[in-house]
């Protein structure tokens, strides 16, 4: 099979191959997905897990990427729950090959069913961004209709999840980003848009969830703005700088079918839309990957998706 590897952590998209590789190996509870299409996330370069497997061993050369959907090729032994030939869509494990592959073994677990109408591309968009989202929101921070959430990173793959899910569920929504993120932010519904390059974050009025997707700075300022019993929750770093009289959660996300197929049913429905800017095949992953890791100059809105097969 047709895969991308990368052998050198110091190389960086310089130490992608397009390359041959074996078919892989169905190990117990495993899926071996047919790969139709792909996502990958710009910094997962400097994971550990993208270089080592579960015991902290060299499992280079390794194939990037985590988000998938395709078609289930093979079942291994105790897998129960899909059947080959369903279109499924999910999370390749973090410390196995992943997605820029023509073939993957990823657990069944990490998978959910995907519906006849909605395409490979848009459901290889949502895994992380959608999970990501799902969990700060709902299962960290506990969000209510009738609250105010401040959605850093508000146009981006994950934010722009958020906003919308935040929306559906009825709470007022707060969204951060650059000056030409704001008809985007706008156009998913934010009620309020603050222009993080010329506008003060201090000025924002205090809400009762934070999400954060940016770190930095921008995270330590943001604790000033949690009103009492709210919550602070970043996906970028452990907080260092907490609200006064609320709670700070950092978290990494975690595969969930349940929220996989709710969040399927939401796209297949209308009431969720990921944001999926350019679609590039197998081939040319080194060079997409390459354009998101420097995405402050990206002209191309929404996530960067690979094509792995066709249909």
């Amino acid at each position: 099979m047709r895969a991308i590897t990368v052998q050198d952590r110091d190389a960086g998209v310089g130490g992608f191959t397009f390359t041959d590789l074996p078919y892989p190996h169905a190990a117990e509870n495993d899926v071996i997905v047919r790969v139709h299409a792909a996502g990958f996330t710009p910094g997962e370069l400097a994971w550990p897990a993208s270089w080592t497997d579960r015991a902290g061993r060299d499992r280079t050369p390794s194939v990037p990427g985590h988000e998938l959907s395709g078609v289930v090729a093979e079942l291994g032994y105790g897998t129960t729950g899909l059947t080959v030939g369903q279109r499924v869509f999910g999370l390749a494990d973090w410390t196995r090959d992943g997605s820029l592959a023509e073939y993957t073994a990823v657990e069944a677990r990490n998978l959910a069913p995907l519906p006849a109408d909605v395409d490979h591309t848009t459901a290889a968009a949502l895994p992380i961004s959608g999970l990501t989202a799902w969990q700060a929101l709902f299962d960290h921070a506990r969000l209510a209709p009738g609250q105010t959430v401040l959605v850093h990173g508000a146009a981006g793959s994950v934010g722009s999840v958020a906003v919308q899910l935040a929306r559906e569920v009825g709470a007022r929504v707060i969204g951060t980003g650059r000056t030409d993120a704001r008809d985007t932010a706008v156009g998913l519904g934010v009620d309020t848009f603050v222009d993080l390059q010329n506008e003060r974050l201090e000025d924002v009025e205090e809400v009762d969830v934070v999400f954060d997707v940016i770190g930095g700075d921008i995270l330590d300022r943001s604790a000033a703005l949690v009103r009492a019993g709210g919550t602070l929750v970043t996906i970028a770093r452990p907080v260092t700088v907490r609200p006064r009289d609320g709670r700070a959660v950092f978290f990494v996300v975690e595969p969930d079918r349940r929220v996989l197929t709710d969040l399927a049913r939401r796209v297949r429905d209308g009431r969720l839309k990921p944001l999926v800017g350019a679609v590039r095949p197998l081939a040319e992953a080194a060079a997409a990957f390459g354009q998101d890791r420097g995405s402050r100059d990206r002209r191309t809105p929404g996530r960067t998706i690979i094509r792995v097969t066709e249909g």
